[in-house]
């Protein structure tokens, strides 16, 4: 076992963690914070995304161990005082979802993007959100809550087609 200090959600942890335990099964079952998913277990879904000091990071394919002494913010973690983050907020008013299983990542990596750019185009999203996959919507409603959240105009049909 091995001892590590991390803080998640605002929240400071001290645990002892066996060696190999991922990041996602800590989060999920030692702290209780389901709202990161389990998806494929190999980094290639997105679903399992969350804030690792600062950088965006597929929690399925780091270890416990290796988040010793950093921040983690999960999508848990975006409300304010019960206040959905504005991500969370659009994605629930564009119907950006279906089964909602890809959103906490698609949510974070949404966020990653506009810490970088506050004003992207579709074509931005859809780039920053290309590690991120999604069976159900199309797309075309993350694209839109995406660019709602950063405040920008509504794209043009067209623009969020293609």
């Amino acid at each position: 076992m091995t001892r590590i200090s991390v803080t998640v959600d605002g929240t400071k942890y001290e645990d002892e963690v066996e060696p190999r335990l991922l990041l996602v099964h800590y989060l999920r079952d030692r702290l209780g914070l389901t709202g990161t998913p389990v998806g494929c277990d190999t980094s290639n879904c997105g679903a399992c995304t969350v804030d690792l000091d600062g950088v965006t990071a597929k929690s399925c394919s780091v270890l416990a161990v290796q988040a010793d002494g950093s921040e983690v913010t999960t999508v848990q973690g975006l409300a304010v005082n019960g206040e959905w983050h504005p991500l969370q907020k659009a994605f629930h008013e564009r119907h950006a979802l279906q089964c909602g299983y890809c959103t906490p990542g698609m949510i974070m990596a949404a966020r990653d993007l506009l810490k970088e750019n506050p004003a992207p185009s579709a074509d931005d999203v859809r780039h920053a959100l290309e590690g991120n996959l999604c069976r159900c919507t199309g797309y075309q409603n993350i694209v839109r809550a995406v660019l709602d959240a950063a405040g920008a105009t509504e794209p043009s049909a067209q623009e969020v087609a293609t």
